[in-house]
């Protein structure tokens, strides 16, 4: 029995991303009461390095035998799925509608947060020139988008960050991966200035139809 096979297994039975670090506690901790039937674990000292590197030897074997499947890394870890060349045979699996695509106004607003979190709303809008909080609500409830904490400046405002799921959704496995990353980060951008008018004044604003 060969490590690549023990992995193998464990990702087609795990429900979600394993990482490298719970495929070696799986792989450790395997014995116990199996131990007298099963024999001793050959891999009870298997190395976070030796799992990686079985990983990339899966993954050129998948490729090279032209399998149906793929493991890819993701945020949360390593995962089967299927090669997207078969996506138009798998889909007939799975005929629910299509979630409804995110509009121009809400892609801008992610992205904004997405090279620049953690951000107040305010710095958002400075930024699009327009009223977010609708789109900011959308993205939220699609779980794009959470909030990160309280901005250390007068009046405290929510910061505002991507999760998770954000990098699942995209494809990523760290923000890193955004492209032209550095670029944009570093780029300067138009803040909120603070609010000179009177307590209790209002400024009409422009609002994302």
């Amino acid at each position: 029995m060969s490590l690549t096979r023990v992995i193998e297994a464990l990702l087609f039975s795990a429900q979600k991303p394993l990482s490298i670090r719970e495929m070696a506690a799986a792989i450790r901790g395997a014995g116990g009461e199996d131990a007298a039937a099963a024999g001793p674990n050959e891999f009870a000292r298997v190395t976070e390095a030796e799992i990686a590197a079985a990983l990339e030897q899966l993954k050129i074997e998948n490729v090279q035998e032209r399998r149906a499947f793929q493991i890819i890394e993701k945020a949360e870890g390593w995962q089967f799925a299927t090669d997207p060349a078969f996506a138009r045979w798998v889909r007939q699996l799975f005929p629910a509608p299509k979630p409804a695509r995110l509009s121009a106004p809400a892609l801008e607003t992610l992205a904004i947060i997405a090279y620049r979190q953690p951000i107040t709303r305010a710095d958002v809008e400075a930024v699009r020139g327009v009223n977010i909080d609708g789109v900011l609500q959308t993205l939220m409830e699609r779980g794009l988008v959470k909030i990160a904490g309280r901005a250390e400046i007068p009046g405290r405002p929510l910061l505002y960050e991507t999760t998770r799921f954000f990098l699942d959704h995209f494809g990523l496995r760290t923000l890193d991966e955004l492209p032209n990353v550095e670029e944009l980060r570093t780029r300067h951008l138009p803040m909120a200035r603070p609010l000179a008018a009177p307590p209790g004044s209002v400024t009409p604003a422009t609002t994302d139809s």
